[in-house]
């Protein structure tokens, strides 16, 4: 049997960005014992998320919960990839933290983005997953109405005024296709405006990869985080292709009985998904099939 990895498996490099800043402030912060958080979990996965508790990197869920914490514990706040809502940080400056920015520089660009176009005036459509965390901190820079979309039908479902003027943007990890299918939504009623494509393009590149590698394959592993919503997708796109397609986070929930007739097993994995789990689900199929 043959086990083919997908090249752009595992972390981006927006995700890494924001451990690696996680891990640096760790180092930074022993000698004065000041105490780290971050703002939602670093990344959609459990295993990073463990060890850097461990290392006593605590969570804030929200504002409210960093209000909670007693003023002299108050340290630094690390804002992870997804980014966050404008205000989320000024409060939190407020409150006395010291504020570390580990957004994804793609997301931070739409920020840029929507702060721009919403001040010149024009409405923001969003498409994406409506409460999903990047989502909601892309709402938070926008000054105008702003519209969450996530399918063709709520494409064809959205009332905006006669003549309201749209400036259109999407999440980094949203389905490239999907995307272009909404845009063609509203072309076609007519709507004025612009749009930008932010699917980041290692989104695209990691997608169209698994979509090639699930059509060559007699089963696909799809790896990530129950959470992670780039994963999610990209498991749909395998289940499309491969009948056999598997969504699994680590090693221990691999249970498989493969026929005798499998001869091509492709690996692909979420951009939250740390190798040394890719490695070991890898290595286990190799060894064991």
């Amino acid at each position: 049997m043959e086990v083919i990895l997908a090249e752009h498996a595992g972390f981006c490099f927006g995700v890494q960005r924001a451990v690696d800043t996680v891990y640096e402030q760790i180092e930074k912060k022993k000698a004065d014992g000041s105490l780290i958080y971050t703002f939602g979990p670093i990344i959609h996965n459990e295993e990073v998320v463990g060890d850097l508790q461990e290392r006593g990197v605590r969570v804030l869920d929200s504002l409210a919960d960093a209000g909670e914490v007693p003023k002299g514990k108050r340290g630094t706040v690390i804002i992870r990839s997804h980014g966050v809502e404008k205000a989320v940080c000024e409060s939190l400056k407020e409150m006395g933290y010291e504020v570390v920015d580990a957004t994804c520089p793609f997301v931070k660009r739409i920020h840029n983005i929507v702060e721009k176009e919403s001040a010149a005036g024009k409405s923001i459509v969003i498409v994406g997953n409506a409460g999903h965390p990047e989502v909601e901190g892309i709402k938070g820079w926008s000054a105008s109405a702003t519209y969450v979309v996530e399918s063709v039908e709520e494409a064809e479902n959205l009332a905006c005024s006669p003549g309201e003027e749209l400036c259109i943007v999407s999440q980094t990890t949203f389905n490239y296709k999907k995307f272009q299918d909404v845009v063609e939504i509203f072309r076609e009623r007519g709507y004025n405006g612009s749009v930008v494509n932010t699917v980041c393009n290692a989104t695209e590149v990691r997608q169209a990869e698994a979509r090639e590698l699930a059509a060559r394959v007699d089963v696909m592993i799809v790896i990530g985080g129950n959470h992670s919503s780039n994963t999610r997708k990209l498991y749909e796109i395998c289940r499309q292709e491969c009948e056999m397609t598997y969504y699994i986070q680590t090693l221990d929930d691999l249970h498989l009985k493969l026929p005798e007739s499998v001869r091509l097993v492709g690996i692909t994995a979420g951009a939250s998904t740390p190798n040394n789990i890719i490695e070991e689900v890898q290595n286990y199929v190799r060894i064991n099939f």
